[in-house]
């Protein structure tokens, strides 16, 4: 096979105008580009058989004809026929592999590319074909596993691939051991360079495939539903790293076995994570940890992973193997950080700092720093770094963990809530900011918004934040919110309560006020834009606190009105006894009065107003003590 890489079709020249001091006399320049042209002749292209077929298209292997003035050659290829797109978007993913193409050039960890093409009425990537892939390897193992110092190995080259992707804006989505090619020197090349990032908003005919980017078993929560669920960003494919990586060392995919709403409900609804196989080195074992954080904010980046695998590569061997028992991962915790979530705020001297609050939460716990600035640094090791920080009416500077701060840009730090100034109806104006630098650039995640949308700071303003465990309920003026929302007898919005806040802002609410059923939906999303939260200073008089009282759990009601028949019940019964008492003391009271006033009375015969007893009786059933005298 040929190695030499032949020029392609040659980018047209272009003209352009050239200022030379004196803008009245100007000097016609003409330029052409260092690059080929990636555009291949179909023709060119001899498909030989099928190789293999993924999400988004089948692998063909092919033989490409490039020719120059001199000679011609004849390059065996592997070719990636896409899955068809409808004819209206063909330009503009054309378009797209184009730009694509002068992005990959010259990587050293990534798949050579030699051009794309239109073949069948299909899309086609032309890419270097490779001999065999990791997941070839694996299949050619007796128990499908491989050793440490190969896993290692392998996932150094595979980061550094995924990290020249990365410096150029562009995101795999779609990791897994078959995408991971080997060279002749057994060395892993990346082979897919981002056919879900590419695809994104393009309608194909497969439906299931726009719901999500990538290969299921190996996706992150946010690729299932990303404008709703994410946004995707360089996080997500540390996710995926993270299951290549798992697999490699088990000789089992993630979720071996189920289907993809099983998949699906694992991941995203149940927030369950792959098992880790038990006995890796430390280092190894808590990087795979953060790669399976929930929150994507919360996951190493994959110069972190580098670092990791590069320094455990020293020291480990061959005899390495996988404990039968796994580690699965709890659920990610709603509060606090994770090391690679502060690894990402890298403080300086005059940084402007506060207090960091708690993730997903509204405030800070403790703010012994309100706001002040950095006037040293004290960095004995990374992990255990003070920060000397100058704070408004203390003499001295205090000394604080670099961990327990969060750095101020033009008022706005990671982790606010903020709210555009100029609202736009494609996604919601509210969002989380991710990221701002020095000089107000920002990066902000919004419901309806498939990755971070980025702008500068002064097109912001501080909204109003949202944390786990606070009641909310639609605003009065919201008729038809963005997401379902249930509603009470009466046509009243329900209040729920925040059981989880998602990177992008989108707000997963729990209604413990209503009786919800296994077949019912006991979860349901919120735009933040929308709800208005509700506590029992905001509710005005005892009814409206009363219905929100009911809103803690659906149980409330019964136990009251159970617990209101009760207490009538016990009323009822002790006022019957009293009453029952009474009416039989009373009558025996009033005979032994009769009794001696008869014996009184019967002294005196003369007494015309005497009756005798039972006559007595018969008149007056109550006794004569109501008679006057």
């Amino acid at each position: 096979m040929a190695t030499q890489e032949a020029a392609s079709q040659a980018v047209p020249s272009f003209e352009y105008e050239l200022l030379d001091g004196d803008p009245d006399h100007v000097r016609t320049v003409v330029a052409s580009s260092n690059y080929p042209s990636p555009r291949i002749e179909p023709s060119k292209v001899k498909l030989r058989h099928r190789i293999g077929r993924g999400v988004f298209g089948d692998v063909w292997l092919a033989t490409l004809h490039q020719s120059t003035k001199d000679y011609d050659e004849y390059h065996e290829v592997a070719v990636k026929m896409l899955n068809p797109v409808k004819e209206d978007h063909m330009r503009v993913v054309f378009d797209k592999l184009e730009d694509h193409f002068y992005k990959c050039q010259g990587g050293k960890s990534v798949c050579r590319l030699y051009g794309v093409s239109i073949i069948n009425e299909k899309l086609c990537i032309i890419m270097k074909f490779y001999e065999g892939s990791v997941a070839d390897k694996m299949a050619r193992l007796k128990d499908g596993k491989l050793s440490l110092p190969d896993v290692l190995r392998y996932g150094i080259s595979l980061s550094q691939g995924i990290l020249e992707l990365h410096s150029k804006e562009v995101l795999v989505l779609n990791l897994k051991p078959s995408n991971v090619l080997l060279s002749t020197k057994d060395q892993a090349i990346l082979g897919d360079l981002g056919i879900p990032f590419l695809l994104r908003g393009v309608p194909i005919p497969n439906t299931d495939i726009i719901q999500r980017l990538g290969t299921p078993n190996y996706m992150a929560p946010e690729q299932w539903q990303p404008e709703i669920r994410g946004p995707i960003s360089n996080e997500t494919d540390s996710w995926g790293f993270g299951c290549c990586v798992v697999e490699m060392l088990t000789g089992v995919p993630p979720w071996h076995g189920k289907s993809v709403d099983e998949i699906f409900h694992s991941v995203v609804r149940k927030q369950e994570k792959p098992c880790i196989p038990s006995g890796l080195p430390p280092l190894i074992e808590n990087a795979l940890f953060g790669c399976f954080e929930y929150d994507l904010r919360s996951r190493p980046l994959m110069t972190d992973i580098l670092n990791v695998f590069q320094s455990s590569l020293q020291g480990v061997n061959n005899d390495w193997q996988a404990i039968g028992s796994s580690k699965v991962l709890n659920k990610s915790r709603a509060t606090g950080h994770t090391e690679w979530f502060l690894s990402k705020d890298h403080l300086q001297v005059n940084d402007l700092v506060r207090s960091r609050k708690p993730l997903n939460s509204c405030k800070s716990d403790n703010m012994n720093i309100p706001e002040g600035r950095i006037v040293g640094l004290e960095r004995e090791t990374e992990k255990d770094a003070f920060v000397l920080v100058r704070v408004r009416g203390i003499h001295d500077p205090v000394r604080v963990c670099a961990s327990m701060l969060e750095r101020v840009s033009f008022g706005l730090a990671a982790g606010d809530w903020i709210r555009l100034k100029e609202a736009e109806k494609k996604h919601s104006p509210v969002g989380i900011l991710h990221s701002i630098d020095r000089v107000g650039n920002v990066a902000v995640a919004f419901i309806g918004v498939e990755t971070l949308w980025k702008g500068n700071s002064s097109q912001f303003q501080m909204a109003e934040s949202f944390c786990v465990g606070q009641f909310v309920r639609i605003k009065a003026s919201v008729l038809r919110p963005r997401f379902e929302w249930p509603r009470k007898k009466g046509g009243v919005w329900a209040t729920g309560r925040i059981w989880w806040v998602l990177p992008n802002g989108c707000l997963m609410v729990k209604f413990p006020g209503i009786l919800a059923f296994k077949e019912e939906c006991d979860t349901y999303m919120a735009d933040p834009a929308e709800v208005e939260a509700v506590n029992f200073s905001t509710c005005p008089g005892m009814v409206k606190k009363y219905q929100h009282l009911e809103d803690f759990h659906w149980s409330v009601r019964p136990v009251l009105v159970a617990f209101g028949l009760f207490t009538a019940m016990k009323l009822g019964i002790a006022f019957g006894k009293k009453v029952g008492r009474s009416k039989v003391k009373k009558p025996q009271g009033n005979l032994v009065y009769c009794e001696s006033q008869h014996t009184a009375e019967g002294q005196n015969a003369n007494n015309p107003a005497w009756i005798p007893p039972p006559v007595k009786n018969i008149l007056f059933r109550d006794g004569v003590g109501t008679v006057a005298r």
